[in-house]
C-alpha cells in the first residue's frame, strides 16, 4: 500500500482508517499552506514559508525513522498519529508565531505613518487604510507633502461664484437701507409745505396756506375751504368734493399727494408742478434751448363755476391731469 512502510502489519481496516486520517490531515495542511502562501505573498518573504519538500514526504520521512524494525499493529497506529499531532502543533506554532510577527511589523509601520504624515492635512488618515506591502521608500513619501498651508488663493476673482454667507451679508444690507429710505421718506413726507393759490371765480383771490408734502390735494382743499370759508359764500355751502385745485393749467385729481408731485418733478403745460411758490424766471427767456422755470399760483375753482365757464379761457385750456402723459415743452396762454 502506498505510504506505509515495508513493516506494515496492520489490517485492512486499520488501513482504511489512516488513509481516512490522512486525507482530513491533508485538507487541513492545503488551507494551512494557503494562509502562508498568501502570508509570504503580501510580506514578500516567500522564502521563510517554503520547506524545500512536500508536507507528505517530511511526514514519511519521520515516520519511517520511529518505525525501524518490525512493531505491533498498535506501535504503528500510536507512532503514526504522535507524529501526525507533533507535526501539526509544530506548524502552528510557525504558524501562530508569523502571524504575531505580521501583527507587530503592521502596528510598526502604521505608528510610522502617523509620525511621518502631517496632521494638519485632512487626507492624513487615509495613508493608515492602504495596502500594506510598500516598501520604507515609499511609506517615507507622505513626508514630502509638508508644505505651507493650504487654503484660498486671495487673488483668484470668485464674486460669480455662489456664496450663501455673501448673500445673506448683501440680503440684510438691501433690507437695512429699505428701512432707511423709508424712514428719510416719511421724514420728507412730514416736512411743512408753504402754498401760493389764488381762489378763482372769474378774477383772482391770492392766499398762503401751509400743508405737509405728504397730504393729497383733498387735504390741502380742505384746508382751503376753512381759509376762505368766512369771506366766499359759495365756498361756505360749498364741499371738498365740488373744488377743484388747477395747477399750470391741469386739474390734479384729489388722490393725488403733494410728494408725489415732487418725488416725480412732474411738468404741467405751462410749468412745473412740483413748485408751489410764484416766481418768475430771471434767465434769458429769449433762448429757446433753456427750459422756463416760471412758476404759478395754483387755481382753486368751484366746481359749478368751472362747469359753467369751461368754454372760455382760461378753463378752456385746462386738462385733466394724467401722470403717463410726459409734456416736452411749456405753452402758454393760447399756444
Amino acid at each position: 500500500m502506498a505510504g506505509m512502510g515495508d513493516g506494515y502489519v496492520g489490517s485492512a481496516q486499520d488501513a482504511v482508517r489512516i488513509r481516512r486520517l490522512e486525507k482530513q490531515r491533508e485538507a487541513e495542511r492545503r488551507k494551512i499552506e494557503e494562509l502562508k502562501s498568501k502570508t509570504a505573498s503580501t510580506q514578500g518573504q516567500a522564502g521563510l514559508l517554503q520547506f524545500g519538500s512536500g508536507t507528505s514526504e517530511i511526514l514519511e520521512t519521520a515516520f519511517k525513522k520511529e518505525t525501524v524494525g518490525l512493531v505491533t499493529r498498535e506501535e504503528y497506529v500510536e507512532k503514526r498519529v504522535n507524529i501526525q499531532n507533533k507535526f501539526e502543533e509544530e506548524e502552528k506554532e510557525k504558524l501562530q508565531k508569523l502571524l504575531e510577527e505580521e501583527e507587530k511589523l503592521q502596528l510598526e509601520k502604521r505608528q510610522k505613518r502617523k509620525r511621518k504624515v502631517n496632521p494638519r492635512l485632512s487626507f492624513a488618515e487615509d495613508f493608515d487604510d492602504g495596502t500594506e506591502e510598500e516598501d520604507e521608500n515609499n511609506i517615507e513619501e507622505p513626508a514630502k507633502l509638508k508644505c505651507g498651508k493650504l487654503g484660498k488663493d486671495p487673488t483668484v476673482e470668485t464674486s460669480f461664484l455662489p456664496d450663501s454667507e455673501r448673500e445673506a451679508e448683501e440680503l440684510a444690507e438691501r433690507e437695512r437701507l429699505g428701512r432707511q429710505w423709508l424712514q428719510e421718506q416719511a421724514m420728507i413726507k412730514n416736512e411743512p409745505l408753504e402754498i401760493t393759490y389764488s381762489y378763482w371765480d372769474g378774477t383772482g383771490h391770492r392766499r398762503v396756506t401751509q400743508v405737509r408734502k405728504g397730504d393729497t390735494i383733498g387735504v390741502f382743499l380742505r384746508s382751503v375751504q376753512q381759509q376762505l370759508a368766512p369771506e366766499f359764500r359759495e365756498v361756505r355751502t360749498s364741499t371738498v368734493e365740488n373744488l377743484l385745485y388747477v395747477k399750470e393749467d391741469l386739474i390734479i385729481p384729489h388722490q393725488h399727494s403733494f410728494y408725489d408731485l415732487i418725488i416725480n418733478k412732474a411738468r404741467g403745460k405751462s410749468g412745473p408742478l412740483f413748485h408751489f411758490d410764484v416766481h418768475e424766471d430771471v434767465r434769458t427767456t429769449a433762448d429757446a434751448t433753456i427750459e422756463k422755470d416760471e412758476s404759478h399760483a395754483g387755481k382753486v375753482v368751484e366746481r359749478h363755476w368751472y362747469e359753467k365757464n369751461k368754454h372760455i379761457f382760461p378753463a378752456s385750456r385746462w386738462e385733466i391731469y394724467d401722470p403717463a402723459r410726459k409734456w416736452e415743452r411749456y405753452t402758454i396762454h393760447g399756444d
